[in-house]
């Protein structure tokens, strides 16, 4: 939905870059014989957070539109973006809307979802490219696993006062994912984590031992309801994850209490 004519607005006011961060740059004959209105660039191959940084730097123009490649953009999503350029002059940042293209089967699919704004997720913004490679210098990169750089990077943006303005006819439509390993997957994002609030202490006050009780709270939540829609895909590791939660909590409720000791021995 990118090529020439898809979009509702010229081909010639964008460019679309792909960067493959597969070791074997798997994309590359695909691109250039397929699609070759797009740009292939080679990834360094060490996460998405590095990936969108190298392809934001060949961008020739001054604006990044950053989506997934697992993404179906509205045809209307540039000429939105494009307009919200004009219309809000003092305005750096815009997010987009994301949506699933349909209702949920398993408890193992998850999606980002945003259809309010006040997530910037990674698969569907866009920002100015100066601020985002030289004033935030991208994504950080040294997050352990693929997790939370979007959260920081938005975080990084309000603390510099920059308003970021959700468009919702930017529209992505996201499909879900199914997750095969969904307690190696939660012990990643949980380190990802740690590595967020060991850069931002200031964050411990929200993601504290009561975030994921809650979280577990939430899970449990109608859960034998949606069991029988889903008649059970999923459940056993539903159950899991919900309890990881728990774990999570006594985890970083430990931490904090480690960090006060270290301070008052320090004292």
């Amino acid at each position: 939905m990118l090529k020439p004519g898809a979009q509702t607005i010229e081909a010639s006011a964008y460019e679309v870059i792909v960067t493959d961060d597969s070791k074997e740059g798997l994309a590359q004959q695909l691109i250039q014989e397929k699609y070759i209105w797009a740009t292939w660039v080679k990834g360094p191959t060490k996460g998405p957070a590095a990936n969108r940084n190298n392809g934001a730097k060949y961008a020739k123009g001054e604006w990044l539109v950053f989506i997934d490649d697992d993404c179906e953009p509205g045809t209307d999503l540039i000429k939105t973006y494009s307009h919200a350029i004009i219309n809000y002059k003092e305005v750096r940042v815009f997010e987009g809307y994301i949506n699933v293209d349909r209702p949920q089967r398993n408890f193992m699919e998850e999606s980002p979802i945003n259809t309010t704004g006040g997530h910037l997720w990674s698969c569907n913004f866009m920002i100015k490219k100066d601020i985002f490679l030289k004033t935030l210098e991208g994504f950080d990169e040294k997050y352990p696993f693929a997790a939370m750089e979007d959260v920081d990077l938005y975080y990084r943006l309000k603390k510099l006062g920059e308003t970021v303005e959700f468009l919702q006819n930017a529209c992505v439509i996201h499909p879900w994912r199914l997750q095969n390993r969904p307690v190696d997957l939660g012990k990643k994002r949980f380190a990802s984590l740690l590595y967020f609030l060991k850069k931002y202490p200031e964050k411990r006050k929200k993601y504290n031992a009561a975030y994921f009780f809650k979280a577990f709270l939430n899970m449990g939540s109608g859960l034998l309801k949606n069991a029988v829609g889903f008649r059970f895909r999923g459940f056993s590791k539903r159950i899991i994850v919900m309890f990881m939660q728990l774990y999570f909590a006594l985890r970083v409720s430990l931490k904090k209490h480690s960090n006060i000791l270290q301070k008052n021995t320090a004292n």
